[in-house]
C-alpha cells in the first residue's frame, strides 16, 4: 500500500513562483500546456490550475485544471433528465486537464488531484449552481480511471464523462 500523498505533497493554485520547467507526464500536449497555456489560462480567467507539489522539493508533481461548462440536456442519459428541470442546458464544472508527472506515477497522485478537484467543485457548487463534473477522457486507460470514481459515459460520446454532484455530496457525507 502507498503512503497517504498528503503526508509528502500539497495542492496549491498555479503562481509565477512554481518551476513547470521539468513536468513530464508523457502526454506532450498536457506537457506543454502547464508549461506554456496554464498561467495564461489562469490570467485570463479561462481555466484555474491547481498543481500537486512535493513538500520538500517543491518539484510540481501534478496537475488539474477547473472551468465553468455547461451540459446540453438532449446529451445526458434519460434516467438523469427525468429528475432534472427542462432547460436546454444545465450549468457543470469542468475538469479539463489532469496529469502526474512519470517520476511521481504509482504514488496515488491521481486520485489524489480527482479527490481534491471534486471536493473544490462541491464546495464551488454551494455558491455556483452546477449539477455535474464533467471530463473528457483522452483514452480508454483514462476512462476507466474516472469510471471507477463513478463517472458515467455521455451516451453520445463514450470519453465524456459527468459525475453528478450530488454523487460528490454522497461521496464526501461517507467520508
Amino acid at each position: 500500500m502507498n503512503p497517504d500523498p498528503a503526508a509528502a505533497y500539497r495542492i496549491e493554485r498555479l503562481a509565477r513562483s512554481h518551476d513547470r520547467s521539468e513536468f513530464d507526464c508523457g502526454v506532450e500536449a498536457l506537457n506543454r500546456y502547464l508549461r506554456h497555456q496554464a498561467g495564461q489560462d489562469e490570467r485570463k480567467g479561462v481555466a484555474t490550475p491547481f498543481l500537486v507539489v512535493h513538500n520538500i522539493t517543491g518539484m510540481v508533481a501534478g496537475f488539474y485544471t477547473l472551468a465553468s461548462t455547461a451540459v446540453e440536456l438532449a446529451r445526458l442519459p434519460d434516467s438523469v433528465v427525468r429528475k432534472l428541470p427542462r432547460y436546454p442546458i444545465v450549468p457543470a464544472t469542468l475538469l479539463g486537464r489532469l496529469g502526474v508527472d512519470a517520476r511521481h506515477r504509482g504514488l496515488g497522485l491521481g486520485e489524489f488531484l480527482l479527490l481534491d478537484a471534486l471536493h473544490r467543485c462541491l464546495e464551488a457548487s454551494n455558491q455556483v449552481a452546477s449539477f455535474a463534473v464533467v471530463v473528457d477522457a483522452k483514452d480508454d486507460s483514462a476512462r476507466q480511471f474516472y469510471a471507477k470514481f463513478g463517472f458515467l459515459p455521455l451516451p453520445d460520446s463514450p470519453h465524456r464523462l459527468f459525475l453528478p454532484i450530488a454523487t460528490v455530496a454522497a461521496l464526501r457525507a461517507r467520508q
